[in-house]
Protein backbone atom coordinates (compact mmCIF):
# COMPACT_ATOMS: atom_id res chain seq x y z
CA UNK A 1 0.00 0.00 0.00
CA UNK A 2 0.94 3.72 -0.47
CA UNK A 3 0.38 6.52 1.02
CA UNK A 4 -1.89 7.46 -1.88
CA UNK A 5 -3.78 4.51 -1.94
CA UNK A 6 -4.93 5.62 1.65
CA UNK A 7 -5.47 9.27 0.21
CA UNK A 8 -8.01 8.00 -2.26
CA UNK A 9 -9.89 5.35 0.29
CA UNK A 10 -10.37 8.65 2.38
CA UNK A 11 -11.96 9.99 -0.77
CA UNK A 12 -14.69 8.56 -0.29
CA UNK A 13 -15.59 10.15 3.15
CA UNK A 14 -18.06 13.54 2.86
CA UNK A 15 -18.22 15.79 4.48
CA UNK A 16 -22.54 16.53 4.56
CA UNK A 17 -22.06 19.92 6.11
CA UNK A 18 -19.40 21.29 3.61
CA UNK A 19 -21.22 20.98 0.08
CA UNK A 20 -20.59 16.88 0.17
CA UNK A 21 -17.07 17.71 -0.60
CA UNK A 22 -14.90 14.95 0.70
CA UNK A 23 -12.02 15.54 3.80
CA UNK A 24 -9.03 15.22 1.62
CA UNK A 25 -9.81 18.48 -0.57
CA UNK A 26 -11.21 20.20 2.33
CA UNK A 27 -7.73 19.96 3.86
CA UNK A 28 -8.70 17.41 7.05
CA UNK A 29 -6.65 14.27 6.62
CA UNK A 30 -2.96 16.07 8.45
CA UNK A 31 -1.12 12.70 7.46
CA UNK A 32 -0.51 9.50 6.24
CA UNK A 33 1.88 7.24 7.06
CA UNK A 34 2.10 3.85 5.71
CA UNK A 35 4.48 1.41 8.14
CA UNK A 36 3.93 -2.46 6.71
CA UNK A 37 0.70 -3.51 7.41
CA UNK A 38 0.21 -0.68 9.84
CA UNK A 39 -1.80 2.78 8.72
CA UNK A 40 -1.53 5.59 10.20
CA UNK A 41 -3.66 8.24 9.88
CA UNK A 42 -4.00 11.99 11.62
CA UNK A 43 -7.44 14.12 10.83
CA UNK A 44 -7.02 17.40 12.21
CA UNK A 45 -10.27 19.47 12.81
CA UNK A 46 -10.26 23.28 13.12
CA UNK A 47 -10.78 25.33 16.53
CA UNK A 48 -14.68 25.95 16.26
CA UNK A 49 -16.52 22.87 17.34
CA UNK A 50 -17.93 20.17 14.15
CA UNK A 51 -21.29 18.76 14.96
CA UNK A 52 -20.21 16.15 12.90
CA UNK A 53 -16.62 15.45 13.96
CA UNK A 54 -17.46 11.71 15.28
CA UNK A 55 -19.16 10.89 12.36
CA UNK A 56 -15.96 11.77 9.80
CA UNK A 57 -14.06 9.66 12.29
CA UNK A 58 -16.09 6.88 12.34
CA UNK A 59 -16.51 7.68 8.40
CA UNK A 60 -12.37 7.48 8.09
CA UNK A 61 -12.11 4.58 10.06
CA UNK A 62 -14.75 2.37 7.90
CA UNK A 63 -13.91 3.71 4.52
CA UNK A 64 -9.66 2.35 6.09
CA UNK A 65 -11.49 -1.20 6.78
CA UNK A 66 -13.43 -1.48 3.52
CA UNK A 67 -10.51 -1.08 1.29
CA UNK A 68 -7.41 -2.32 3.02
CA UNK A 69 -6.05 -5.54 3.20
CA UNK A 70 -7.26 -7.83 5.84
CA UNK A 71 -5.17 -7.45 8.42
CA UNK A 72 -4.08 -4.09 7.85
CA UNK A 73 -3.59 -2.51 11.59
CA UNK A 74 -5.52 0.75 11.17
CA UNK A 75 -4.60 3.27 13.82
CA UNK A 76 -6.66 6.72 13.21
CA UNK A 77 -6.53 9.98 15.47
CA UNK A 78 -7.78 13.21 15.45
CA UNK A 79 -6.52 16.78 16.66
CA UNK A 80 -7.66 20.35 17.28
CA UNK A 81 -4.84 23.06 16.28
CA UNK A 82 -5.95 25.16 18.77
CA UNK A 83 -4.16 23.43 21.85
CA UNK A 84 -6.13 25.40 24.53
CA UNK A 85 -9.20 24.28 22.68
CA UNK A 86 -8.32 20.50 23.14
CA UNK A 87 -7.34 20.91 26.54
CA UNK A 88 -11.05 21.89 27.27
CA UNK A 89 -12.55 18.80 25.49
CA UNK A 90 -10.55 16.69 27.47
CA UNK A 91 -13.02 14.18 26.55
CA UNK A 92 -14.45 14.94 23.73
CA UNK A 93 -17.64 16.67 24.66
CA UNK A 94 -16.89 18.53 27.33
CA UNK A 95 -17.49 21.78 25.47
CA UNK A 96 -21.32 20.75 24.28
CA UNK A 97 -23.66 22.92 26.42
CA UNK A 98 -27.16 22.35 26.96
CA UNK A 99 -28.58 25.40 25.05
CA UNK A 100 -30.63 23.89 22.18
CA UNK A 101 -32.28 21.73 24.69
CA UNK A 102 -33.22 24.45 27.70
CA UNK A 103 -36.65 24.93 25.97
CA UNK A 104 -37.45 21.24 26.08
CA UNK A 105 -40.34 20.19 28.82
CA UNK A 106 -39.89 16.37 28.42
CA UNK A 107 -36.66 14.52 27.13
CA UNK A 108 -38.03 11.07 27.28
CA UNK A 109 -36.05 7.66 25.87
CA UNK A 110 -37.51 4.83 24.35
CA UNK A 111 -35.22 1.94 25.41
CA UNK A 112 -35.62 -1.84 24.86
CA UNK A 113 -33.66 -4.47 26.77
CA UNK A 114 -33.12 -6.37 23.51
CA UNK A 115 -33.29 -5.44 19.59
CA UNK A 116 -35.88 -6.95 17.53
CA UNK A 117 -39.32 -5.72 19.68
CA UNK A 118 -40.14 -2.87 17.19
CA UNK A 119 -38.79 -0.32 19.56
CA UNK A 120 -37.93 2.48 16.63
CA UNK A 121 -41.28 1.46 15.02
CA UNK A 122 -42.48 2.76 18.70
CA UNK A 123 -40.77 5.79 18.78
CA UNK A 124 -41.65 7.08 15.61
CA UNK A 125 -45.60 6.35 16.18
CA UNK A 126 -45.29 8.00 19.71
CA UNK A 127 -43.68 10.79 18.34
CA UNK A 128 -46.29 11.78 15.50
CA UNK A 129 -49.56 10.65 17.76
CA UNK A 130 -48.29 13.13 20.55
CA UNK A 131 -48.37 15.73 17.61
CA UNK A 132 -51.37 14.59 16.28
CA UNK A 133 -52.73 15.64 19.60
CA UNK A 134 -51.41 19.22 19.79
CA UNK A 135 -47.92 19.00 21.42
CA UNK A 136 -44.02 20.05 19.85
CA UNK A 137 -42.45 16.90 19.12
CA UNK A 138 -38.98 16.31 17.97
CA UNK A 139 -36.95 12.97 17.86
CA UNK A 140 -33.53 11.75 17.91
CA UNK A 141 -32.60 8.47 16.79
CA UNK A 142 -30.11 7.71 19.31
CA UNK A 143 -29.65 4.16 17.49
CA UNK A 144 -25.97 4.44 15.78
CA UNK A 145 -25.84 1.20 14.66
CA UNK A 146 -29.37 1.26 13.47
CA UNK A 147 -30.55 4.24 12.44
CA UNK A 148 -34.35 3.76 11.23
CA UNK A 149 -35.69 7.20 11.32
CA UNK A 150 -34.97 7.89 7.73
CA UNK A 151 -36.41 4.86 6.15
CA UNK A 152 -39.29 5.17 8.35
CA UNK A 153 -40.72 8.90 7.81
CA UNK A 154 -39.58 8.86 3.93
CA UNK A 155 -37.10 11.71 4.49
CA UNK A 156 -33.78 9.40 3.22
CA UNK A 157 -31.61 11.74 1.16
CA UNK A 158 -32.18 14.66 3.38
CA UNK A 159 -29.09 16.75 5.45
CA UNK A 160 -29.67 19.01 7.74
CA UNK A 161 -28.35 22.53 7.57
CA UNK A 162 -25.21 22.98 9.72
CA UNK A 163 -25.10 26.71 10.80
CA UNK A 164 -22.29 28.83 13.09
CA UNK A 165 -23.70 30.88 16.03
CA UNK A 166 -21.86 32.33 18.71
CA UNK A 167 -18.99 30.50 17.35
CA UNK A 168 -20.82 27.26 18.40
CA UNK A 169 -22.06 25.17 15.05
CA UNK A 170 -25.57 23.94 15.23
CA UNK A 171 -27.45 21.10 13.03
CA UNK A 172 -31.28 22.23 12.07
CA UNK A 173 -33.18 18.98 12.16
CA UNK A 174 -35.77 18.07 8.98
CA UNK A 175 -39.48 18.63 9.80
CA UNK A 176 -42.40 16.15 8.62
CA UNK A 177 -45.15 15.32 9.88
CA UNK A 178 -45.08 17.83 12.63
CA UNK A 179 -42.10 16.18 14.19
CA UNK A 180 -38.40 17.37 14.73
CA UNK A 181 -36.46 14.54 13.38
CA UNK A 182 -32.94 14.18 14.14
CA UNK A 183 -30.51 11.19 13.01
CA UNK A 184 -27.17 9.81 12.27
CA UNK A 185 -28.41 8.15 9.17
CA UNK A 186 -28.89 11.38 7.63
CA UNK A 187 -25.07 11.53 7.21
CA UNK A 188 -24.26 7.82 6.51
CA UNK A 189 -23.74 7.20 2.74
CA UNK A 190 -25.95 4.13 1.94
CA UNK A 191 -25.44 0.42 3.09
CA UNK A 192 -22.51 2.49 5.07
CA UNK A 193 -21.60 0.46 8.39
CA UNK A 194 -20.20 2.79 11.21
CA UNK A 195 -17.67 1.41 12.80
CA UNK A 196 -17.50 2.75 16.04
CA UNK A 197 -16.25 1.98 19.64
CA UNK A 198 -18.52 2.96 22.81
CA UNK A 199 -16.85 6.50 23.59
CA UNK A 200 -16.96 7.09 20.01
CA UNK A 201 -20.48 6.71 19.73
CA UNK A 202 -21.41 8.26 22.88
CA UNK A 203 -19.63 11.24 21.86
CA UNK A 204 -21.64 11.39 18.50
CA UNK A 205 -25.21 10.72 19.60
CA UNK A 206 -24.39 14.06 22.46
CA UNK A 207 -23.60 15.68 19.74
CA UNK A 208 -26.20 14.70 17.81
CA UNK A 209 -28.75 15.55 20.27
CA UNK A 210 -27.37 18.66 22.34
CA UNK A 211 -25.85 20.58 18.99
CA UNK A 212 -29.50 20.30 16.77
CA UNK A 213 -31.42 23.44 17.42
CA UNK A 214 -34.72 22.13 18.85
CA UNK A 215 -36.49 25.15 19.68
CA UNK A 216 -39.17 25.33 21.86
CA UNK A 217 -40.68 21.08 22.13
CA UNK A 218 -42.96 19.60 24.46
CA UNK A 219 -41.37 16.42 24.10
CA UNK A 220 -38.52 15.57 22.58
CA UNK A 221 -38.36 11.31 22.27
CA UNK A 222 -34.75 10.02 22.30
CA UNK A 223 -34.89 6.35 20.49
CA UNK A 224 -32.36 4.52 22.21
CA UNK A 225 -30.09 1.64 20.88
CA UNK A 226 -31.38 -1.98 22.37
CA UNK A 227 -29.27 -2.65 25.84
CA UNK A 228 -28.02 -1.63 28.89
CA UNK A 229 -24.44 -0.77 27.58
CA UNK A 230 -21.79 2.20 27.82
CA UNK A 231 -23.87 4.35 25.54
CA UNK A 232 -27.28 3.92 27.44
CA UNK A 233 -25.28 5.35 30.89
CA UNK A 234 -23.59 7.88 29.32
CA UNK A 235 -26.62 9.28 27.74
CA UNK A 236 -28.74 9.55 30.93
CA UNK A 237 -25.58 11.01 32.42
CA UNK A 238 -25.11 13.91 30.34
CA UNK A 239 -28.09 14.52 28.97
CA UNK A 240 -30.98 15.43 31.30
CA UNK A 241 -33.10 12.34 30.20
CA UNK A 242 -36.31 12.77 33.13
CA UNK A 243 -37.29 9.05 32.00
CA UNK A 244 -37.90 6.38 29.61
CA UNK A 245 -40.65 4.33 28.08
CA UNK A 246 -39.75 0.47 27.63
CA UNK A 247 -40.93 -1.68 24.78
CA UNK A 248 -41.11 -5.27 25.00
CA UNK A 249 -42.58 -8.13 23.36
CA UNK A 250 -44.99 -10.67 25.02
CA UNK A 251 -42.50 -13.45 24.86
CA UNK A 252 -40.29 -14.92 27.97
CA UNK A 253 -36.93 -13.88 26.07
CA UNK A 254 -38.00 -10.29 25.64
CA UNK A 255 -39.67 -10.21 28.97
CA UNK A 256 -36.38 -11.54 30.59
CA UNK A 257 -34.28 -8.19 29.50
CA UNK A 258 -37.15 -6.12 30.85
CA UNK A 259 -35.63 -6.32 34.04
CA UNK A 260 -32.33 -5.17 33.24
CA UNK A 261 -33.77 -2.21 31.44
CA UNK A 262 -35.70 -1.40 34.35
CA UNK A 263 -32.97 -2.23 36.97
CA UNK A 264 -30.39 0.42 34.37
CA UNK A 265 -32.96 3.48 35.29
CA UNK A 266 -34.08 2.57 39.04
CA UNK A 267 -30.46 2.01 39.57
CA UNK A 268 -29.23 4.66 42.54
CA UNK A 269 -26.54 6.29 40.29
CA UNK A 270 -29.25 6.92 37.24
CA UNK A 271 -32.57 6.85 38.95
CA UNK A 272 -34.67 7.73 36.41
CA UNK A 273 -38.62 7.81 36.15
CA UNK A 274 -39.69 4.77 34.42
CA UNK A 275 -43.25 6.25 32.75
CA UNK A 276 -44.57 2.78 31.70
CA UNK A 277 -44.42 0.03 29.46
CA UNK A 278 -45.35 -0.65 25.67
CA UNK A 279 -46.35 -4.22 25.09
CA UNK A 280 -45.59 -4.50 21.11
CA UNK A 281 -47.11 -7.26 19.03
CA UNK A 282 -49.14 -8.18 21.81
CA UNK A 283 -51.60 -10.28 19.34
CA UNK A 284 -52.07 -10.85 15.58
CA UNK A 285 -54.68 -9.73 13.82
CA UNK A 286 -55.35 -10.78 10.18
CA UNK A 287 -56.44 -7.58 8.00
CA UNK A 288 -58.91 -10.07 6.32
CA UNK A 289 -60.35 -10.61 10.05
CA UNK A 290 -60.03 -7.72 11.76
CA UNK A 291 -62.10 -8.53 15.68
CA UNK A 292 -59.62 -11.70 15.95
CA UNK A 293 -57.07 -12.10 18.08
CA UNK A 294 -54.06 -14.34 17.93
CA UNK A 295 -51.27 -14.48 20.59
CA UNK A 296 -48.73 -15.88 18.53
CA UNK A 297 -46.15 -14.60 20.95
CA UNK A 298 -47.75 -15.39 24.30
CA UNK A 299 -50.31 -13.48 26.10
CA UNK A 300 -50.53 -10.64 28.42
CA UNK A 301 -46.79 -11.08 29.24
CA UNK A 302 -45.78 -7.13 28.90
CA UNK A 303 -49.04 -6.72 31.58
CA UNK A 304 -47.47 -9.51 34.38
CA UNK A 305 -44.09 -7.77 34.10
CA UNK A 306 -45.18 -4.40 34.17
CA UNK A 307 -47.46 -5.53 37.46
CA UNK A 308 -44.38 -7.46 39.31
CA UNK A 309 -41.89 -4.20 38.92
CA UNK A 310 -44.98 -1.76 39.56
CA UNK A 311 -44.96 0.45 36.54
CA UNK A 312 -48.17 1.48 34.42
CA UNK A 313 -48.77 -0.52 31.11
CA UNK A 314 -49.07 2.65 28.55
CA UNK A 315 -50.66 0.26 25.96
CA UNK A 316 -50.51 -2.76 23.89
CA UNK A 317 -49.78 -2.68 20.32
CA UNK A 318 -51.25 -4.86 18.05
CA UNK A 319 -48.67 -6.90 15.09
CA UNK A 320 -50.65 -5.91 11.91
CA UNK A 321 -49.64 -6.10 8.27
CA UNK A 322 -49.91 -2.19 7.97
CA UNK A 323 -48.13 -1.08 10.70
CA UNK A 324 -44.99 -2.95 8.94
CA UNK A 325 -46.19 -1.80 5.30
CA UNK A 326 -46.21 1.87 6.30
CA UNK A 327 -43.19 2.51 8.38
CA UNK A 328 -41.58 0.52 4.92
CA UNK A 329 -43.31 3.32 2.85
CA UNK A 330 -42.11 6.08 5.14
CA UNK A 331 -45.81 7.06 5.85
CA UNK A 332 -46.07 5.58 9.62
CA UNK A 333 -49.46 4.16 10.82
CA UNK A 334 -49.90 6.68 13.13
CA UNK A 335 -50.87 9.25 10.20
CA UNK A 336 -54.05 7.12 9.63
CA UNK A 337 -57.43 6.67 11.67
CA UNK A 338 -57.63 3.28 11.31
CA UNK A 339 -58.04 1.00 14.42
CA UNK A 340 -53.95 0.75 14.90
CA UNK A 341 -53.12 4.32 14.03
CA UNK A 342 -55.78 4.88 17.51
CA UNK A 343 -53.75 2.32 19.52
CA UNK A 344 -50.34 5.05 19.36
CA UNK A 345 -52.96 7.85 19.92
CA UNK A 346 -53.92 5.92 23.23
CA UNK A 347 -50.41 5.23 24.28
CA UNK A 348 -49.33 8.68 23.33
CA UNK A 349 -52.54 10.34 25.74
CA UNK A 350 -51.00 8.10 28.37
CA UNK A 351 -47.44 8.76 27.98
CA UNK A 352 -48.50 12.72 28.02
CA UNK A 353 -50.64 11.81 31.57
CA UNK A 354 -47.89 10.56 33.28
CA UNK A 355 -45.72 13.35 32.31
CA UNK A 356 -47.61 15.80 33.74
CA UNK A 357 -48.40 14.06 36.82
CA UNK A 358 -44.95 15.53 38.18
Amino acid sequence: MEENQILNYLREVLHPGKGERDIVDLGMVDSVKVEGNRVTVLLVFGKNRDPLQEYIIGSARAALYRNCPAGTEIDLKAIVRDQEEEKKRKNNVNDLTLDEINSVRHIIGVASGKGGVGKSTVAVNLAIALARLGYRVGLADADVYGPSVPIMTSTEGEVPEAMEEDGKEVMLPIEKYGVKWMSIGYFAQPGQALIWRGPMACNALKQMILQVRWGVLDFLLIDMPPGTGDIHISLVGDIPMEGAVIVTTPQPVALADVEKGVNMFRNEKINRKIFGLVENMAWFTPEELPDNKYYIFGKDGGLKMAATFGIPVLGQIPLVQSIRECGDAGEPVALSTRPDSLAFIELARKLAEEAEKD
